[in-house]
C-alpha cells in the first residue's frame, strides 16, 4: 500500500495552448479509493496518465509514499494500470495473459503458479485459464486484464474507465466485485470515469473535475450533500438536482424564495433577510428526493399545488414532473402513489434541504451566522 500526493501538478500540451490540468492538488492515504469524475475532455484520464508515467507534467510534483516520482519513468512507479479497453494479448491464454509480467520480473515458476491461482480465485476465473480472450466474454475479459493487474502486487492501482464497455447489467455486478476486491486487498487505488454512480458507490473520496480543475474534493456524502457549486450539484445525482430560477422577498425580516406552479404560490422561508441577496439573480436547487406529497398540517413544511406534467416509474420510484417558475421539476415519490398526467399534487419542501445558487458564476451562496451571505469559493478544493 502507498499514499499519493499530487501537489499543484499543471500539464499543457504546448506553448499558447490553454492548460489541460491547473494546480491540481489532491492526498489520500494508505488503502484509500480515489475516484476522479467529470464529464469528456475534463483532464481526469490526462492526470490518471500523469501518475502513472505514461504523460510527463509540466508543474508540480506527483508523490508516492512521500517520494517525488514525477521524473520516473512507469517501470520505476510500482503502478500497475488496467484499460478500458483491456489491453490483453490475443495469441495467449489466460494463464499467459496473467503470468505474462512476472515472468519479465524472473520471478520462479512455482512463486508465478501460486500467484497465478491466487487472482484467478479471487476474481473466480479459475475455470478460464486455458483460454484465449477471444474466448471470453467482455466481463471475463475485464476480470482478466484486472488479474493481470492484481498478480503484480503494486503499491498503486490505476484503473481507467474499465467498464465503460460492458453492458447495465455486468457493470452492476463488476462495480460490486471491484469494492468487495477493494475491501479485501486494502491496495490504495485511483478510478477514472463519467459515471458518478460508479464514483458515488466506489470512492472513499471523489474528485470531481471540469476543464482541468478540480472543483471539490471529499467524500461521496459530502459532495452530494454539500456541492460546492451548481456544476458539482448538476453532475452528482441521479435523477439530478432540480434548479428553480426564484424571486426573492421580505417579509417580517424573514428572506423568502417565491415559487410558482401556476396552480398556486409558495413563499419558502430561507431565513433572516439580508442585504447581500439584494438585487442579486439566484438559483435554488432541490434533490427530487426532498420534494414530498405533503402529509398534512401537522408537518409545519411550506407547499405548493402543482400539476403533473409526466410521470415515470421506475420499480423502487415514481419519477414526478411538475412546473415550479416555468422549470421543470422532478420529484422523487414513493411507488405507490396514485396520480396521473393532470392530476394536481400537494407538495411540500424542506427549507432546510435547498440550496442556494449564484445565477452567473453557478458557485454556492451560504447565510453565515451574522446573516450575511457569502460566496463559497469550492471550499472542498483543495482539501
Amino acid at each position: 500500500m502507498a499514499t499519493l500526493e499530487l501537489r499543484n501538478v499543471n500539464k499543457t500540451y504546448g506553448s499558447g495552448l490553454p492548460d489541460t490540468l491547473k494546480d491540481i492538488q489532491l492526498s489520500i492515504r494508505d488503502g484509500e479509493f480515489l475516484i476522479l469524475v467529470g464529464p469528456s475532455g475534463c483532464g481526469k484520464s490526462t492526470l490518471m496518465n500523469c501518475i502513472a508515467g505514461l504523460e510527463s507534467i509540466t508543474g508540480g510534483a506527483i508523490l508516492i509514499d512521500e517520494q517525488d516520482v514525477s521524473g520516473m519513468s512507469p517501470k520505476d512507479r510500482d503502478i500497475a494500470m488496467v484499460f478500458q479497453s483491456y489491453a490483453l494479448y490475443p495469441t495467449m491464454s489466460v494463464r499467459q495473459n496473467i503470468e505474462f509480467g512476472l515472468k519479465i520480473r524472473k520471478m520462479p515458476q512455482a512463486a508465478i503458479d501460486e500467484e497465478v491461482a491466487r487472482v484467478a480465485k479471487l476474481l473466480q476465473i479459475e475455470h478460464l485459464l486455458a483460454r484465449k480472450p477471444a474466448q471470453l466474454s467482455g466481463g471475463q475479459q475485464q476480470r482478466v486484464a484486472m488479474g493481470r493487474a492484481l498478480a503484480r502486487r503494486p503499491k498503486i492501482y490505476l484503473f481507467d474507465e474499465p467498464l465503460s464497455n460492458l453492458d447495465a447489467k455486468l457493470r452492476v455486478e463488476m462495480r460490486t466485485e471491484m469494492k468487495l476486491m477493494h475491501q479485501r486487498l486494502k491496495t490504495t487505488t485511483v478510478y477514472v470515469t463519467h459515471d458518478q454512480i460508479e464514483a458515488m458507490t466506489l470512492g472513499d473520496k471523489v474528485a470531481v473535475m471540469k476543464d482541468g480543475i478540480i472543483q471539490q474534493f471529499g467524500t461521496p456524502q459530502q459532495i452530494y450533500n454539500d456541492p460546492a457549486n451548481q456544476f458539482v450539484a448538476s453532475f452528482i445525482g441521479s435523477p439530478p438536482m432540480n434548479f428553480v430560477p426564484v424571486r426573492l422577498a421580505r417579509q417580517d425580516g424573514q428572506l423568502l424564495a417565491v415559487l410558482d406552479s401556476g396552480q398556486a404560490r409558495c413563499e419558502l422561508p430561507l431565513g433572516p433577510a439580508s442585504e447581500g441577496l439584494e438585487g442579486r439573480e439566484i438559483i435554488l436547487g432541490i434533490r427530487p428526493e426532498q420534494i414530498a406529497l405533503a402529509t398534512g398540517e401537522g408537518s409545519g413544511l411550506p407547499g405548493i399545488r402543482a400539476e403533473v406534467q409526466v410521470t415515470e416509474p421506475t420499480g423502487p420510484d415514481l419519477l414526478v414532473f411538475v412546473t415550479l417558475n416555468q422549470t421543470k421539476v422532478c420529484c422523487r415519490l414513493a411507488p405507490d402513489v396514485a396520480c396521473r398526467v393532470g392530476d394536481s399534487l400537494n407538495l411540500q419542501l424542506d427549507p432546510a434541504r435547498v440550496l442556494l445558487f449564484d445565477a452567473h458564476s453557478g458557485e454556492r451562496l451560504h447565510l453565515n451566522s451574522s446573516n450575511a451571505v457569502k460566496d463559497n469559493v469550492a471550499h472542498f478544493k483543495g482539501r
